[in-house]
């Protein structure tokens, strides 16, 4: 068998191999265009971008939280400011085991119940990744102790931290308020009002009161550092840097003084009282009792704390001037009796005969007078002297109710006064209209009857009364109330006034002014019903006092105090200016379940404006025998 022999075809070998070099290197060619192209654009189209990149990886923006302005009264006495403490804080993202890294903790740091159940509300509100306190204020032995340990502690660290603090404690509390924690929906509101960049770093806000309403102007403007950093993150130098501004200072109306006075004179009982300048508007106190520490919740208030003060009787977190709705009662009627005068309803001389109660024509329901046997012939003068219900009664059915309402909302109540912290409520001035859209019911008579003294559907703040009253000292000129009289820059150290201009000039005929005013000063003299609490008073003081039932009684029951349940009593009311000849001050004060206005709330008023027109510190009051004598009887 003969094999057959293959020679190579080398030409051929030649050209395959010429063939595959070629398309390798076309490959090649390829490829580095490719690359070549791809590192034209990293490298010079994409230049500036790749840039911003790299200086970000090495460069980190650190916020620099400004210092928060501070809040002082008139006289400059500091109701709020700052200090800085250090504080032990986890990230819990970065701790095995929570519960036992604070254990352990606790063996080197005292951390007491109270410090873990802060700590776990602190958590609740925030996400894991973010460093949270559980210790404040640490003293240095603590500080060097934890030092010692730090390496056991991932997680775990010290940092330097401001502190809002309020040296009064409860005083004025209502009208301060306080910060808290950031939490969704201050960040919402903030990212609403475009306002998120600034709050880069911080953790608090206002939470009510002058702290939450001038947020603005308090918090300052977040300032930043660009501070180069290595792989790991850690810094290596500042590379530039944009202070933060303090925020301004704030300067109340309020004399903390005058308001402690206030505060004091309440004693035990709950209540509100609010005194304002007459002639600008200024608020010069503003009570709420009780009060509550704002320092519990700067920190994050404890859950003890916080059932403490929510589910108390007293209601300590409940603004009464604010937010407080009562009866007006009988400080209702110099508004009535202007009303009548002004609307020619009523003349000075004319006078009712007063049997002790009044009955609508056609009807036989006997509304009743505060004294039984009635107060005789009363005209308007008597009637705010006396407090005579039935003159009251009978002018409101002459009047109508859409009439009462149409003149008594001059003086603000049934609606907001504008004061110029958040939370206010409007009241109730009622009308036809208004119950017929809220009840879709008609109007009786009967209601427009208790109108006139203060009950039925109406309702108004404590500061709305003082708003009220201040109109009356301010013969018709009406200024919205404030709590900040002036704001100090940061920047300039300039301190700016915040004097507002007049809502409302309402042109009352001279001549009613002056009689229901003359009136008002008899209600503190002797037949009056606040005579008592006015005794030897060395200025002249124009008042009315005012009793709120809180609990109806049958029209053949007599209502005894002492047989009523505590918080079932009376609410006690006073409204006044002083001096009544050239008024500085005017106040309007509520004793919840006090009883009678000029045995209770009068009394508390007198101290507040000895104190504001002479200087006097307040004693105990003494009643002549005469003078309890017409208190124990008068019902108002």
């Amino acid at each position: 068998m003969k094999h057959r022999t293959f020679l190579k075809n080398h030409k051929l070998e030649l050209h395959s191999f010429r063939i595959r070099l070629a398309i390798g290197g076309a490959f090649a060619v390829i490829l580095f265009l490719v690359l070549a192209s791809r590192f034209f654009y990293v490298q010079v189209a994409q230049h500036n971008h790749y840039q911003t990149l790299a200086e970000a990886n090495r460069i980190s923006i650190v916020p620099i939280v400004p210092n928060r302005g501070l809040i002082l009264d008139r006289n400059g006495v500091i109701l709020a400011h700052n200090y800085s403490a250090y504080t032990l804080e986890i990230t819990p993202s970065k701790v095995d085991g929570l519960e036992a890294t604070i254990d352990e903790l606790a063996k080197i740091i005292e951390i007491t119940s109270k410090d873990r159940k802060r700590f776990k509300k602190l958590l609740d509100e925030s996400h894991n990744f973010e460093s949270q306190p559980i210790r404040t204020r640490l003293n240095e032995v603590e500080i060097a102790r934890f030092a010692v340990n730090r390496y056991r502690f991932p997680g775990v660290e010290i940092k330097a931290r401001l502190f809002r603090d309020y040296p009064l404690a409860e005083l004025a509390s209502h009208a301060i308020g306080y910060i808290g924690r950031i939490n969704d929906k201050d960040l919402d509101k903030l990212e609403e009002n475009e306002e998120i960049a600034n709050y880069r770093g911080s953790d608090h806000i206002g939470k009510i009161g002058i702290e939450q309403s001038y947020e603005k102007q308090l918090h300052g403007i977040t300032g930043f550092e660009q501070v180069e950093t290595d792989s790991g993150g850690k810094a290596i130098r500042t590379l530039s840097r944009t202070p933060a501004v303090s925020g301004d200072n704030v300067y109340l109306a309020m004399d903390t003084r005058l308001q402690a006075v206030a505060e004091k004179a309440f004693g035990d009982f709950r209540g509100a009282m609010v005194a304002i300048d007459p002639h600008n508007g200024e608020v010069l106190a503003f009570v709420s009792q009780p009060g509550f520490d704002p320092n519990l919740f700067v920190d994050g208030i404890d859950s003890a704390s916080w059932d403490a003060l929510n589910n108390s009787p007293d209601r300590p977190l409940n603004n009464r001037a604010l937010r407080g709705l009562y009866p007006p009662g009988s400080t209702f009627k110099p508004f009535m009796a202007l009303a009548g005068l002004e609307l020619g309803k009523r003349t000075p001389s004319s006078t009712i005969s007063d049997p002790g109660y009044y009955m609508l024509p056609g009807s036989s329901h006997r509304y009743r007078d505060w004294k039984a046997g009635g107060h005789g012939s009363v005209d308007l003068r008597k009637s705010i002297v006396v407090s005579c219900d039935t003159y009251y009664y009978g002018l409101a059915n002459d009047m109508g109710i859409d009439n009462i309402y149409n003149f008594i909302k001059k003086f603000g109540m049934g609606s907001k006064t504008g004061i110029d912290i958040e939370g206010e409520v409007s009241g109730l001035l009622a009308s036809q209209e208004w119950k017929k859209r809220r009840f879709k019911q008609r109007w009786f008579p009967g209601e427009t009857v208790i109108t006139g003294i203060g009950q039925g559907y109406t309702l108004t703040t404590p500061l709305q009364l003082a708003f009220a009253t201040s109109l009356l000292a301010n013969s018709g000129e009406l200024f919205p109330p404030r709590l900040v009289r002036a704001i100090q820059d940061s920047k300039s150290n300039l301190i700016k006034n915040t004097s507002s201009q007049p809502l409302e000039k309402y042109d009352f005929k001279p001549e009613n002014l002056k009689l229901v005013r003359e009136a008002m000063i008899d209600v503190n003299r002797p037949g009056g019903t606040a005579v008592a609490a006015w005794l030897n008073a060395p200025y002249l003081v124009a008042g009315k006092t005012g009793t709120a039932q809180v609990v109806g009684i049958k029209q053949t029951e007599k209502y005894v105090a002492s047989r009523v349940q505590e918080r079932h009593r009376d609410h006690a009311l006073y409204i006044a200016y002083a001096p009544a000849d050239d008024p500085k001050i005017a106040l309007a004060v509520l004793v919840e379940n006090g009883g009678h206005g000029g045995s209770t709330a009068a009394p508390i008023a007198r101290k507040v404006m000895d104190f504001y027109l002479l200087g006097k510190l307040p004693n105990e009051p003494k009643i002549s025998t005469e003078a309890a004598a017409v208190e124990e009887h008068a019902d108002d």
